[in-house]
């Protein structure tokens, strides 16, 4: 039988002493990596959109861009594509902080527009190798004048 002493605590040689103090540095490294994966990831899925929103807004800027003295001729909307390269390209030079590449492209027929955002990690990033990662994205718009009825 083993004795007690007044605390109710059996005498067992501590065998269970520093078992929580194991499992806190064994966890806290991999709650870490958990929590990074939840914010960095999120920051990534925002950049993602950011930049799919930036191109799409780049492209209907440059698809704005329509030639009038061809519309007027043949009724048809054609671009003018050195107009709608640089409003499309204009309109992301106004971020220079978000978007660090992108390329702007037209033709008579479409604007196509990629961007490009870096993210830099904020609990990840002292893994080495993942200082900062990108996010890219492109969008294509066509001029359309008119519209059908519902």
């Amino acid at each position: 039988m083993t004795k007690r002493p007044a605390g109710g605590a059996p005498r067992d040689g501590g065998r269970d002493r520093g078992t929580i103090a194991l499992y806190t540095v064994l966890f806290t490294p991999i709650v870490f990596l958990l929590a990074g994966l939840l914010v960095d990831g999120g920051l990534a899925i925002h950049a993602r959109q950011r930049a799919a929103d930036m191109a799409e807004q780049a492209a209907r800027a440059g698809a704005n861009q329509i030639d009038t003295d061809a519309l007027r001729d043949t009724g048809e909307p054609v671009l003018d594509p050195a107009r709608a390269r640089a409003a499309a390209c204009a309109l992301l030079a106004d971020h220079p902080d978000q978007v660090t590449a992108s390329q702007c492209d037209a033709d008579e027929q479409e604007v196509a527009v990629n961007v490009q955002i870096t993210v830099r990690p904020q609990l990840l990033g002292i893994i080495p190798g993942l200082s900062e990662f990108r996010m890219t994205s492109g969008a294509t718009a066509r001029p359309v004048t008119g519209g059908t009825d519902p």
